[in-house]
Formats: structure tokens, sequence, C-alpha cells
């Protein structure tokens, strides 16, 4: 079956930016174990689909203070290496443009933190070049509610999709006899919050005797 949605496994691109500890301690736009969670769920995702993803952070080497990418995404991605740089653009990093420009991909999926700053100054190099962007919301996060919002606004404006980690599970793999269909439903039981229900009753039926009668 061809894939008749907008996002696609063959002509997008995942890039998350920024999901540090150190930086997810100053949101409060949505619960952390949350933004984990989803943003968990986002890699895995692509990881099980084989998505083309780049991983950026800032200053995760400090001098004072070592600032990794979550774990939850490093154990997803083992034999990636984040793109480390000092500013808050990341489309400013030649580095992270060259990553993205090998991908051969225009659709990119992107989420980051924070949602004000980093996100939306890289969202908005991006669409200026020409990519089109579909800002993941809920695995994004800002100071505030507010901000959270008013730069999804801003994003919007100049072009940007904002979508949730669900369904860009949905547009990548609309089949659910798709290669790897095992694995998403995995993502989702652990991972899918009210959703896990839905994949938990989907692989009870899979467990169940036929009835012959």
């Amino acid at each position: 079956m061809t894939n008749p949605n907008e996002l696609t496994p063959e002509n997008s691109a995942l890039v998350l930016i920024d999901q540090q500890p150190g930086i997810a301690l100053l949101t409060q736009s949505i619960d952390k174990a949350s933004l984990i969670n989803n943003v968990a769920a986002l890699a895995s995702v692509a990881r099980v689909l084989a998505i083309p993803t780049v991983l950026t952070t800032i200053d995760a080497h400090g001098a004072l203070l070592a600032n990794p990418i979550f774990p939850e995404i490093a154990s997803v991605f083992p034999d990636l290496t984040p793109i480390d740089r000092s500013t808050t653009n990341a489309w400013s990093d030649p580095r992270v443009r060259a990553a993205v420009e090998a991908t051969g991909r225009r659709k990119l999926v992107m989420a980051g933190i924070q949602t004000e700053v980093c996100l939306a100054q890289t969202t908005l190099g991006a669409l200026r070049d020409g990519f089109e962007v579909f800002i993941v919301s809920d695995c994004s996060a800002a100071s505030t509610v507010e901000a959270h919002e008013d730069a999804k606004t801003r994003m919007t404006m100049a072009g940007a999709r904002p979508i949730n980690w669900i369904a860009v599970t949905a547009e990548w793999a609309p089949d659910h006899a798709v290669s790897g269909a095992a694995g998403l439903l995995e993502v989702r039981s652990t991972r899918g919050g009210a959703g896990a229900m839905w994949s938990t009753l989907n692989q009870a039926q899979g467990r169940a005797p036929v009835a012959t009668d």
C-alpha cells in the first residue's frame, strides 16, 4: 500500500533539538514526565521506521555541569552522536544544516526545548531555506504555557504546521500491516497514554483463542 499522507518515512526526517535535562528544568508548559515520555516515544517510532534523525544539543559539555541529551533518547539512538553547539539557533550551525541536507528530505519533523527560543529560531531558519517544518508540540516545552503558545503562533504564521507525536506516528504508518508494526505496537503500549489501552486490546486479540462454535 502506498502511503497517501503528507508525512511518510520516505519524505521526512526527524530533528530533535536540545532535549536535555538542564534545559527542561527551565520549562513549565508541560509536565516534565510527559515531555520525556512523548519525545522518547517519537524517537522510538522514528527508530522502528528507519526515519533519518538528527540530534542536537547546546553546551552539553559545560565548564561546570554536563548536560547531555535525555538518556531515553540516547538509548534509542546509541550510534548517533548529538551535534553540540553554543548558539541557540541550531540552523545557524553548518554541521546541523549539513546533517539535515544529508538526509535528502525536505519535510522536517522538529521538536525542541525551549519552544520559544531554540525550536523557534531553528524552525524559522529552516522555513526561510525552503524546508517544510512540522513542529511536534507535545514533544516541546517552553518557560510558560503562554510562551509555548506564542511561539507556536509565530512559527505557524511563518508556515510551520503543528502536530503531536501520535499524529506523526499515524502519518508515517497509517497501515497497521506495515513493516515494523510490532515495534510500533510496543511503543504505543508502553508510551501511548490512553492510546495504550487500544494497543493492549489489540495485542490481547492476537493471544486470545479462536472460537470454533
